[in-house]
Parts: C-alpha cells; structure tokens; sequence
C-alpha cells in the first residue's frame, strides 16, 4: 500500500485556507504563553521545594498555578480546532495509532488540576505533602508535553502509519523520529524561560512587595539561563530536520530563512535584556520572538507535508457564519474573561 492511500480525503473548508491559518497561528501563541508560565512555573516551584529556597517563589506559583492552567486548557481548544479544520487528514490519523495514550491526556489533566489545587490550598497546612503536589504537577505536565510532541510530529510522517497493520493497538509512539527530543526539550526549557519572565514581571508589576529587586533578579535569572539552553537545543532540532527543510531555513528558501532569522535574532536580543535585567524590553521582544517561531513550527510541518499535501489544495465551500459565530464568542470570552480577573483582583484588595 502507498502512503498516500493512507491519508483520508480532506475535508472541504468554510472559508478562505489564510483566514484559518491566521487564527490557528494567534490562538497557539496565545495559548503557547500560558502554557509556558503554568509548566515553567510548576517546574521552578518544584525545584524551589526540592532545594527548600525561596519559599516567597513557591507561594506565588501555588495561587496563581490554578489560574494559569485554566488558560492553558482552554486556550488550547482553538488551535487545535483550526488545526483539526486545516490538517484534519493527518491529525486524525496520527490520534488514532496513539489512541490509548491521547485519550489518557484527559485522565492526566484531571490528576494535574487536582494536584495543583493540593498545592494551591494546602500550602500552609501539609508543608510536608505540598512538594509531591507539585512535583505530580510538574511530572505530569511534562508527560502530556510529550504526548502532544508526539502526535504533532506523528501526523508529519505518513510513511510511519504503516507501522498500524503490525500492531492495531492504537499504542504507536514516534520514537524513532529524529526530531521528537530535540522539539520536546525546545518547549520544555522554553517553559522554564517563560515561567521565570513571568515571576519578574509580577514582582516588576507589584511595587510593595518585600525584597522586589531579589525577586526580579531571580525571575530574569531564570529566564536568562534557560534561554540560552533554548537557543542550543534549538539549533539541535535544526540539524535534526531533513536536509532540505534545514536548508530552507538557512537561504534555501526567503521567506523561511528571514522568519528563521527574526526569531533568532529576537530570541538573541531577549537574552541581552534578560541578563541586563530590563523585564519590560525582555517581554516585548521575547512575545515577538514567539510569534516568529510559531511561524517557523508552521513552515516546518508545511514542509514536511508538501509531498502530500498543501493548503491550497483543500476545498472551499463559501459558509461564513461558522467564522462569524467564533469570531462574536472569541471577543465576548475576552470580554468575560478580563471581566472576572478583574474581579478577583479586587476580592484580593478586598480581603487585604
């Protein structure tokens, strides 16, 4: 059997392929940054308890882990929605010869709420429990990273799927792929700078609080150090890549290769005003850069599925009020959303 009769028929799509592919790349970033504050900030508190420091920094990340894990899952619902619309042939199968352990991402999520919520309201009174809490937070945090990884980079090898007529168990991994640990440790220490950004943001937003500067200094610390391993384990996942896709990004291709260069040199400039401690600079240009590698991750699984599959080929069938509907629910969620921070942020004045 070829490979290309085991990828289904695509589907026909609502509208235009670039409106879809511009809120599939928003909504990820957006939901790329909460998730790299929750698991950045569960793996800092969890090292935190381990080395038994700064305690200031585990309290912080056990009121707001609950906040920011509620983002990070609902966030999530949208790109991967647009994701299902624009690569639905492939995401489909790829979930399917990994069934058991993508259906287990549900039962995992459930067990990181609680856990976190353990942290969050038996920080005081179980101080002995508090750090396998959020050791079990961070853990699974990671384990549900992985599985992600592993169907994002599953769904770009169709040549693989044919490893299901041997074993119909719906337990296929990626494992053999080059670039799975290398694009999984690129989010994972990604998370830690991000996690560590946030923590100096707060302090930088908060100008009362006790020793401000040490808590600023130790966030851009974090974000400093884990970004320059970033850097590293990045151009890991580069050389990692088919030799033509790496060379698209390195002047094989234009537009690759400025995008590539961009976030580069975005994440470069970060680095310079982590270590210089300037939070604000740092924020800007590191949401930039994050933008631009949102692209780049795009460009790599175009390139990837171009031998079987482009954007343009799917079939449009105009029906514009699906998008209008999203678009009336993305900006009242919004609305609601800064509605209720909003009023959380004054029950705390309040309770003070």
């Amino acid at each position: 059997m070829t490979v290309e009769n085991l990828i289904p028929v695509a589907d026909a799509i609502p509208v235009s392929w670039g409106w879809l592919y511009f809120f599939l790349i928003l909504t990820f970033v957006l939901h790329l940054l909460f998730m790299n504050v929750m698991l950045g900030s569960a793996i800092m508190a969890f090292v935190s308890d381990l080395r038994k420091t700064d305690a200031w920094l585990s309290r912080d990340i056990s009121k707001k882990l609950p906040y920011t894990i509620a983002f990070t899952v609902n966030l999530g619902v949208a790109p991967f929605l647009f994701l299902q619309v624009l690569y639905g042939q492939f995401i489909y199968v790829s979930s399917v010869l990994m069934a058991v352990y993508w259906l287990s991402v549900i039962g995992l999520l459930i067990l990181l709420y609680y856990s976190a919520y353990g942290y969050a309201f038996r920080f005081d009174k179980m101080p002995g429990a508090r750090t396998f809490f959020i050791g079990l937070t961070a853990i699974l945090g990671l384990v549900v990273a992985f599985m992600f990884t592993n169907n994002m980079t599953l769904m770009l090898v169709p040549e693989s799927w044919q490893g299901y007529f041997a074993d119909r168990s719906g337990t296929m991994l990626n494992l053999g792929d080059p670039t799975l640990w290398p694009r999984y440790l690129h989010f994972v220490v990604a998370s830690v700078a991000l996690g560590g950004l946030f923590q100096a943001l707060l302090a930088k937003l908060r100008k009362t609080i006790p020793e401000r500067e040490k808590r600023i200094s130790q966030g851009m610390q974090w974000f400093s150090y884990a970004t320059v391993a970033q850097i590293i384990i990045g151009f890991w996942f580069l050389i990692t890549l088919p030799r033509e896709i790496m060379f698209s990004f390195m002047g094989g291709a234009g537009l690759n290769t400025a995008i590539f260069i961009l976030g580069l040199a975005g994440a470069v400039l970060a680095l310079v005003f982590g270590f210089t401690r300037r939070v604000w600079p740092a924020v800007v240009t590191t949401f930039v850069t994050v933008v631009f590698m949102a692209i780049v991750r795009d460009l790599v699984r175009t390139a990837f599925l171009k031998p079987y599959f482009q954007l343009s080929d799917l079939t449009l069938v105009p029906q514009y009020s699906p998008m209008i509907v999203f678009l009336i629910a993305l900006v009242l969620g919004l609305g609601l959303v800064a509605y209720m921070l909003n009023l959380a942020a004054k029950c705390k004045q309040e309770a003070k």
